[in-house]
């Protein structure tokens, strides 16, 4: 057995590289948990106070740009930096850039997501390219796929039990603090990186060019520059194409960035210009499972906030009273008003908070307890606004809710029970010889994803027009489907292009993946912004199912073409 295995057979270094993307998507996803909520959280409840529209904007610019810049990333990586210094560089950014999210300040805001989206596109196209490149030897390559399975799992550890701190940290401590949570679990992750280095610092090589490669200088010559000329020539288009300023901005800045893509194809020949061609289509087809999936953070968990019903049963409630992890709404006097008189009366709480003094600790203290009496008394009111009125309880009675960002656990929780199984029937059809290809994967999760939409639109059904509130049980089931169709799709489209990419510019090529996503999800915020303006909501999830669908029935459609690509490179 050779010195890089474990005894179950995977070498060593995925483990380091489980336990770091595990902290480094602790970080990610307890902020994108929250995200949306901290967005349309008021001003004076610490959070930004932002509008529906704005918040769909923000998180979907900031989605598409955070899986942008892999693009650069791996560049560089490839050709200049190497893996390893790249994924502590982008490490520290990330870290630096949570803790900046928890200064309230608008300045600090943008320039925490700049941070992150930055840090991100040298952190993760680079840790997935090391994975694969793990498995590079004749003894392990036919593991790749159950690599891939296994280091996924890791990130759906981290994206698990990153919503439980979210949701201790927000409810005992505010928003601030649980950005700082997500500082804190980055830098961990990179600690468990450089401890893990000796046994990863042989698979990091950089690549030689090769006669008619284009420099390193040039491509980012003329990708990022025409990026930015064409990012700032969107933003200025009058009369939006896209549905605002920054929709425009960034399709229209990716064209220089696809356009590059399509240049790696034609000029390359052979067999390497069959295998990006299959990886290009492949990738074309993938956005638009990535502009369903993370609807999680925006529409799902609106659909959450706003239309499930979150009360907790009594013998959970007592468990999350002791750790002071549960949401409380009551029904008091003041939350019993009629609508008029509801907003008459925080209008008169709000300017007396307004006029409450803060010169001193204590008065500071008292008007932050007032800001926060504030806020509860609207969530109540918000929630109960759509309860069947056997559920709303008496006046100076409470319900103890699960807070809207455990909702996000759900998908990863899926994925951490789900993963062993779906391994295992991998494994058994591999030795009956009937493993389906890593494109029917693909193709197969984008077929299951559409379904999770039909789930949804049961869900909307369940609540008679919007005037009761669903179950949580729509959510878990419609999350269970959809992590049965990521586990086909995503990390077995990691492992599709550490398989099928040209070696030397396998980082690039993992660049272009997350391109993809980047595309996919400005999607789901320009989607997500069409949830506010449907009145019939079933019609929102009509429409992802089409979409979807559309994109199984092209994948399916390549599926004879894709194989056969494969298998002229020797891979399956």
């Amino acid at each position: 057995m050779s010195e890089t295995t474990t005894q179950k057979g995977h070498p060593k270094g995925l483990w380091f590289l489980f336990g770091t993307e595990m902290w480094e998507r602790f970080g990610y996803y307890l902020m994108l948990g929250i995200f949306a909520l901290y967005m349309l959280d008021g001003w004076n409840n610490g959070g930004m106070g932002f509008d529906a529209h704005t918040k769909s904007d923000i998180y979907g610019t900031y989605l598409g740009l955070v899986y942008l810049t892999p693009f650069i990333g791996g560049l560089l990586a490839d050709r200049v930096l190497g893996y390893r210094r790249s994924i502590i560089m982008g490490g520290l950014m990330m870290a630096a850039g949570y803790f900046l999210l928890s200064i309230h300040d608008i300045t600090t805001f943008f320039a925490g997501l700049g941070l992150i989206i930055l840090g991100n596109g040298f952190f993760k196209p680079n840790i997935s390219t090391l994975v694969g490149n793990l498995y590079s030897s004749d003894e392990l390559k036919h593991k790749k796929d159950s690599g891939y399975n296994i280091f996924y799992m890791g990130i759906n550890v981290g994206a698990f039990v990153c919503n439980f701190v979210a949701a201790y940290m927000r409810i005992n401590f505010g928003w601030n603090f649980a950005f700082i949570a997500a500082g804190v679990g980055m830098l961990i992750g990179v600690v468990i990186f450089l401890s893990g280095t000796k046994h990863i610092k042989h698979v990091d090589v950089i690549k030689p060019l090769q006669e008619g490669d284009m420099p390193t200088g040039k491509i980012l010559g003329s990708t990022i520059l025409p990026m930015f000329v064409f990012g700032i020539l969107g933003y200025l288009i009058p009369d939006n194409l896209l549905g605002s300023d920054t929709n425009d901005a960034f399709i229209l800045g990716c064209v220089p960035v696809i356009a590059f893509f399509i240049y790696l194809w034609f000029k390359s020949s052979g067999l390497e210009k069959r295998a990006i061609a299959a990886l290009l289509a492949v990738f074309s087809c993938v956005i638009l499972f990535f502009a369903i999936f993370h609807q999680n953070g925006d529409a799902l968990t609106v659909w959450a906030e706003d239309y499930t019903d979150r009360e907790m049963p009594e013998s959970v409630a007592t468990v999350f009273n002791k750790v002071d992890m549960a949401q409380t709404v009551e029904n008091n006097d003041i939350v019993a008003l009629d609508e008029p008189a509801f907003k008459a009366k925080i209008e008169e709480l709000r300017a007396a908070n307004n006029a409450m003094p803060e010169a001193t600790e204590t008065e500071m203290a008292a008007k932050k307890a007032s800001a926060k009496e504030i806020a509860k008394l609207e969530s109540s009111r918000k929630y109960f606004s759509n309860l069947a009125a056997e559920k709303v309880p008496a006046k100076g009675k409470d319900l103890k809710l699960y807070s809207t960002e455990l909702y996000q656990s759900i998908n990863p929780f899926w994925v951490i029970v789900l993963t062993p199984v779906l391994v295992g029937i991998w494994t058994a059809l591999r030795k009956k010889g009937k493993e389906p290809s890593t494109p029917t994967k693909i193709a197969l999760g984008l077929l299951i994803t559409a379904l999770s939409a039909l789930v949804m639109v049961g869900a909307v059904y369940a609540t008679n027009d919007l005037t009761m509130k669903a179950g949580s049980w729509w959510l878990l089931a419609s999350y269970g489907v959809i992590t049965l169709g990521e586990l086909c799709l995503s990390p077995m489209g990691l492992s599709l292009v550490s398989k099928l990419s040209p070696p030397r510019i396998t980082a690039l090529m993992m660049g272009g993946f997350f391109l993809a996503i980047s595309v996919g999800n400005k999607l789901a915020g320009m989607l997500s912004s069409l949830w506010e303006d449907m009145e019939q909501k079933e019609n929102f999830f009509f429409l992802n199912f089409a979409l979807v669908l559309v994109a199984a029935l092209l994948l399916f459609l390549m599926l004879k073409w894709l194989n056969r690509v494969m298998k002229e490179n020797n891979v399956f």
